[in-house]
Parts: structure tokens; sequence; C-alpha cells
């Protein structure tokens, strides 16, 4: 007896969804473990700092830029070779004589300061190294607009993954007896765990 075609159309689904989730499954089950274990890997930060002034021609400027809160080009121009990247001005902040930007990054962390009055330019990154930006990545932590997409797109494929597979999952009951306890054991050892473990 041939098989029905639509079980062709699910198989195809189900190796096409895990081919494509197969690279972001490892990355997130690796990095599971590593968060799980966060507070026995040991990681030293590298931290950079640099201290410098801006040019008094461009201080006069951003202090009349500055009633409007706004960056003028040279200033940003300057602060970026600085930092060696761009910076978005609109999510630069103006506290009382200063201005401030966070730039929070997977795996890191980092900041600049300008004294208004001075000129006096404070920035720090801190690196936490590889383990940390790839924990990162797995938190959605700082990652941006294209990660989360891929994140929830990869959300997705994993439940074609896991519908197809449950699906394909009762066309081998007849010849595997143990396909439910084994599927059933993958919900209640979790559930007990929750219930009888964590409190």
């Amino acid at each position: 007896m041939r098989p029905p075609v639509w079980l062709g159309t699910l198989r195809q689904w189900h190796w096409i969804s895990s081919a494509l989730c197969l690279a972001g499954m490892l990355l997130f089950a690796v990095t599971g473990i590593t968060l799980n274990h966060a507070n026995q890997i040991s990681a030293k930060p590298h931290i950079v700092t640099l201290d410098s002034a801006l040019p008094k021609p461009l201080l006069a400027e951003l202090q009349l830029a500055a009633t409007q809160q706004h960056i003028p080009p040279s200033t940003q121009q300057w602060i970026e070779q600085q930092l060696q990247r761009s910076i978005n001005p609109s999510l630069v902040e103006w506290p009382a004589d200063e201005l401030y930007l966070a730039l929070p990054r997977p795996g890191g962390d980092g900041w600049f300061s300008l004294d208004l009055d001075t000129g006096d330019f404070l920035y720090e990154s801190t690196d936490r190294g590889w383990i940390a930006y790839l924990n990162d990545l797995h938190k959605g932590r700082n990652t941006g607009e294209a990660w989360s997409w891929f994140i929830d797109i990869f959300a997705g494929i994993c439940v074609v993954f896991s519908f197809t597979g449950l699906w394909l999952l009762t066309r081998q009951t007849k010849m595997r007896p143990s396909t439910w306890p084994v599927t059933l054991a993958g919900l209640v050892i979790p559930l007990l765990i929750m219930l009888l473990f964590i409190h």
C-alpha cells in the first residue's frame, strides 16, 4: 500500500525545518548550558578607556547646538573617529552640562561622556569575551532588530519541526510501541521537576 501524498509533504516540511534550524538549535543548546553555569565560567573583562578633549572650535559649535540638543556633523565625525564606530545622535542623552551616550552590545558594554563646559571626553568599553557574546545572542540582549527577527523566525521554524515530528511519531506507534511512553516522558520529566524541585 502506497503512503498518502500528504505524508511525503509532511516529511519534506520536517526535514526542511530541521535543516533550517540545525545551526540555531546547536547555538541555543550550547548557550543554554553556558548560561546555566554562568557562575562557574570565569571570564576576565577587557576594559579599554580613552580620555581626550574636544577641540575648542568644535566645542564652541557644540555649545551653541546643545541648547537644541543637537550634535553638529563635525562634532559627530570627531566622536566617531575617537570611537572608531558610528553613533546614533537620536540616542544621545543630555543631562546638565554633559553629553552622554550608552553603547551596549552583545558580550560587552560601553559609554562615553562629553563635558559641555570643558570639552573633556571620556570613553570606556568593556569586552566580556566570546562566551558572554554568545550568551547575549541567546537572550537577544542588545542584539538589534535583525537578530530579534531571526529569533522569532527561528522559533517559528522550531514549532514546525516539532509538530511535524510529532505527527510523524504517530505513524511509528504500530512499529515502535515505546514511541508514546518516551514522548510522554519528555513532557512529564520537566513538569515533575518544576512541581517538586522549583519553589
